[in-house]
């Protein structure tokens, strides 16, 4: 990292020190004791967007989880380093969260490279296509429904399939599903489109999105 990277570093981290601890030293010392988040997100990776940046969230409001395409496998406890699956866990039966949110975009890379025929295991990618995998059910299924339309068009569908196909596999988690028995654990896909600038809530039967007001007061 270059020395002026680590200045910008800096200043966005002295920005950060007058805005959450100078006048705030309460929540930060409630926060030093646990935390108690009520929404567990799964974003994507992608630099553009940020969980907290797109919701305006305090220290302490969300348990995030990036990775690529925003996906969550399916569950699968046996060999392997299952860090989603880790962090679902911990956040399900150890914090308790009320909210799991599956947060989509779109242009997203790695669902581009899917319908691309380009994420595919090779020696020169070792992870990727392996991991994208987990997003081919949706990709099977815009295909089937959408015949025809553009490729755009195409990614756009499979975006947001994917967050519905990843909603879908957060139910074969055993504990998952208590939660939502048990205590009404809600799972909530949301898509945001980067290019206009807004946010799509998926329908309960996981086939559409409609437009969320967001002049709406919570």
């Amino acid at each position: 990292m270059g020395r002026r990277e680590i200045l910008r570093l800096v200043a966005g981290f002295r920005r950060f020190r007058d805005r959450y601890f100078v006048g705030e030293e309460a929540l930060y010392q409630r926060l030093s004791t646990g935390q108690t988040p009520k929404t567990l997100v799964i974003a994507c990776s992608d630099s553009r967007v940020d969980p907290a940046l797109l919701t305006d969230a305090s220290p302490g409001e969300l348990f995030v989880v990036r990775n690529v395409a925003n996906l969550v496998p399916p569950c699968d406890p046996g060999r392997g380093v299952h860090g989603v699956s880790a962090a679902i866990e911990f956040a399900v039966k150890s914090l308790k969260v009320e909210h799991v949110v599956i947060l989509g975009h779109r242009q997203c890379g790695g669902i581009r490279a899917l319908m691309s025929d380009t994420a595919k295991e090779s020696d020169e990618h070792l992870f990727i296509g392996k991991w994208m995998k987990i997003a081919q059910p949706a990709k099977e299924r815009v295909l089937a429904r959408h015949q025809g339309e553009d490729f755009e068009a195409l990614c756009q569908h499979c975006e947001m399939q994917s967050i519905a196909s990843s909603i879908e596999n957060l139910k074969t988690f055993p504990f998952v599903r208590q939660a939502i028995e048990e205590r009404g654990l809600e799972l909530i896909g949301i898509y945001f489109d980067l290019e206009k600038g807004e946010l799509f809530e998926m329908a309960s039967d996981g086939t559409s999105f409609t437009p969320i007001d967001i002049t709406a007061r919570a």
